[in-house]
């Protein structure tokens, strides 16, 4: 079984309003559900999508912008009447589902939560304790990302002990990236998921960059 871990970037990739989400992380659902993949997710992460839910995709700013322009442009007789009152209506549309979506939210955490195929991970005391440990191996990471860190590590581990090998970590943020901006390896992170059986990439299709041939069953 091919075991993939995710974490806020999904969630927020995944339970955004319908025209936002990335049909990859979506897709993720549907293999999981379909028992091709197993996902595991921190329970921290669904905590912590709650806040670039409601701040990220707020229209109002931008409606008012697009309004503004149809008011100076029916001035200008740079646009005709009819024409304004559909871009009107259409901003009203948006905004309505818009704000109707991110009202549903915590209906949309659940059921996500809930998905076939998909492990939610209770911070337990283990996690704690190595989260503890990487605030001082890795003091440049933020509490919440050595959070996310050690959930992650702690899940493989587990898994690892129960004989499963193909492991991957979809992570966008680039706190949690073992390479650099040029691309370079990071050590001390590195060798963190080496050491557990993780290979991280940096999209939803485990492409970037790719696992190459054989990683996962280099050891026994």
């Amino acid at each position: 079984m091919v075991h993939i871990f995710v974490e806020t970037n999904w969630v927020v990739d995944c339970c955004a309003p319908a025209h936002n989400q990335v049909l990859a992380a979506a897709d993720l659902i549907g293999r999981a559900a379909g028992n091709e993949i197993q996902l595991h997710l921190p329970a921290i992460c669904l905590t912590e999508a709650r806040h670039p839910l409601n701040q990220k995709f707020q229209t109002r700013l931008e409606c008012e912008r697009v309004r503004r322009y149809v008011t100076w442009a029916l001035g200008q007789n740079r646009v005709r009447t009819e024409d304004a009152t559909t871009v009107r209506n259409f901003i009203e549309q948006m905004e309505d589902a818009v704000r109707n979506e991110l009202r549903a939210m915590e209906q949309t955490l659940r059921q996500l939560a809930a998905s076939p195929g998909l492990q939610v991970m209770p911070y337990d005391a283990a996690m704690m304790e190595r989260s503890l440990e990487y605030g001082f191996v890795l003091p440049e990471l933020k509490p919440y990302d050595q959070a996310v860190l050690a959930s992650v590590i702690v899940g493989a581990e587990r898994l690892l002990q129960a004989g499963e090998r193909e492991m991957f970590f979809s992570e966008l943020d680039s706190d949690l990236q073992p390479w650099d901006r040029n691309g370079e390896r990071l050590e001390r992170l590195a060798t963190i998921y080496d050491d557990a059986n993780v290979w991280v990439s940096g999209d939803y299709l485990l492409q970037s960059p790719p696992a190459p041939e054989g990683w996962h069953t280099r050891r026994r």
